[in-house]
C-alpha cells in the first residue's frame, strides 16, 4: 500500500513545496498537483520536480478538453523529463461547469476523447509520427477542414519513458470500464470500501477482460481524509461541507456524477434531502443532513486501532495508494500523520 496526497496550496504555494519535502523524508510516496480552475498544475510539478527527489507527481487532474492530444503528451514527457521519470498524468473529464463556464468549450464525448487522447499520448511518447484518425481528432488535420498543409510528425525530443502512467478520474460504470481497460490507474471520489464491489465490480471486470496484459495490474488511489489519535471523532464534521457541496452543489438536477455515487452507495434519501437544501441555498442545512456513516466510510479517521482496521478495509476492496487528505492544523502535525500512518501501511 502506497501513501499519496493532494495539494492544498491555499496558504502558499512555496511554503506547500517546502511542507512537500518533509512529506516526501516522512514516507510520502506520491503528491497530486490539482487544477480545477486555479493555477495551472503544469507550472507547480515543474517547480516541485526541481525541490524533490524521490516523490512521484502527478496531476490531479489534466482535463481533456483544454488541451489538445498532443499537446498533453509533450507536457508530460516534459514534465518526465524535469523530474526524471516521476511524473504521473491524472487527466479526467471535469464536469461541465468548468469546462464550458470557465474554458468555454464544448462538454461532450467524455468517453470517445479519453480513448482518442490516451492513444495518440502514447503514439506520441513512442515517437511515432502522429497519425491518428478518430472520431473526435484528426490528426494531421484533414485537407478540407485546414490550409492542406499539415503534415505527420514525431516528437523531437526522446521521452525518458515512452509509456508514461495515466491515471484516470472517473465514476460512472462506462467510465470505470474505460479506465478499467486503457489507464495504469483508476482515481475514484469518495472511495467506499465496502461498496466498491456492488456499485463499480461489474465495471471494473469488463474492462479488465478488455485490458492490455502489458499495463500491470489496474492501480487504484483513494482518497480518504486522514486523522489518526484518541479525540478525533469530531472531526468527521470537518468532511461534510465538501461532501455536501458535491452531492448537493456539483451539478443540477438528475445531472450531478457524485449526488448519483451517493445513490448507488445506497443513500438515495439523503442525496436527495442534500441536493434539495444545497441548491435552495441552505448549505449549513445541506451539510447537517450528511449521514456520518457515509463520512466514517470513506475516511481514515479514528484511534490507530480503527485507522488499521480501515486500512486493511482499502487494501481488500482493491486500493494500493491512499491518496489521503491529513487533518492537522500545521506542517509538522500533517507529517506526524504521514508518518503514523506509513507505519500502520507498513
Amino acid at each position: 500500500m502506497r501513501i499519496g496526497m493532494g495539494l492544498n496550496y491555499s496558504g502558499g504555494f512555496t511554503e506547500t513545496v517546502e511542507e512537500v519535502a518533509d512529506l516526501e523524508r516522512a514516507g510520502l510516496d506520491i503528491v497530486f498537483v490539482p487544477e480545477a480552475y486555479s493555477f495551472d498544475a503544469v507550472s507547480q510539478i515543474g517547480f516541485l520536480a526541481a525541490k524533490t527527489s524521490t516523490v512521484e507527481l502527478a496531476s490531479g487532474i489534466f482535463q481533456i478538453y483544454t488541451r489538445t492530444p498532443s499537446l498533453t503528451a509533450m507536457t508530460a514527457a516534459g514534465l518526465d523529463y524535469v523530474s526524471n521519470g516521476r511524473f504521473v498524468m491524472g487527466i479526467g473529464a471535469s464536469g461541465p461547469q468548468v469546462i464550458e463556464g470557465f474554458h468555454g468549450v464544448k462538454y461532450d464525448a467524455p468517453l470517445g476523447r479519453t480513448r482518442e487522447l490516451v492513444d495518440i499520448c502514447r503514439q506520441v511518447w513512442r515517437r511515432e509520427k502522429v497519425q491518428y484518425q478518430g472520431k473526435y481528432y484528426q490528426i494531421p488535420l484533414p485537407a478540407d477542414q485546414g490550409t492542406g498543409l499539415g503534415k505527420p510528425l514525431k516528437l523531437i525530443n526522446h521521452p525518458v519513458r515512452e509509456r508514461i502512467p495515466i491515471v484516470i478520474a472517473s465514476l460512472g460504470p462506462k467510465n470505470v470500464a474505460l479506465t478499467a481497460e486503457i489507464a495504469e490507474g483508476w482515481e475514484p471520489i469518495f472511495f467506499h470500501p465496502e461498496k466498491a464491489q456492488s456499485v463499480w465490480g461489474d465495471a471494473l471486470a469488463a474492462g479488465t477482460a478488455k485490458r492490455d496484459p502489458s499495463l500491470g495490474d489496474l492501480q487504484i488511489y483513494a482518497s480518504p481524509a486522514l486523522a489518526i489519535g484518541d479525540d478525533v471523532e469530531p472531526m468527521l464534521e470537518w468532511i461534510k461541507p465538501n461532501l455536501a457541496l458535491y452531492i448537493g452543489g456539483m451539478g443540477a438536477k438528475g445531472k450531478n456524477f457524485y449526488n448519483d455515487l451517493a445513490c448507488r452507495y445506497g443513500y438515495e434519501e439523503e442525496a436527495e434531502k442534500i441536493q434539495d437544501l444545497y441548491l435552495a441555498g441552505k448549505k449549513a442545512e445541506a451539510t447537517a443532513a450528511v449521514p456520518d456513516e457515509l463520512v466514517r466510510a470513506i475516511s481514515l479517521i479514528g484511534t490507530e486501532s480503527f485507522v488499521k482496521e480501515r486500512v486493511a478495509a482499502f487494501a481488500a476492496a482493491g486500493a494500493t495508494t491512499l491518496n489521503v487528505m491529513p487533518l492537522a492544523a500545521d506542517r509538522a502535525g500533517r507529517v506526524a500523520l504521514i508518518e503514523k500512518l506509513r507505519a500502520i501501511v507498513d
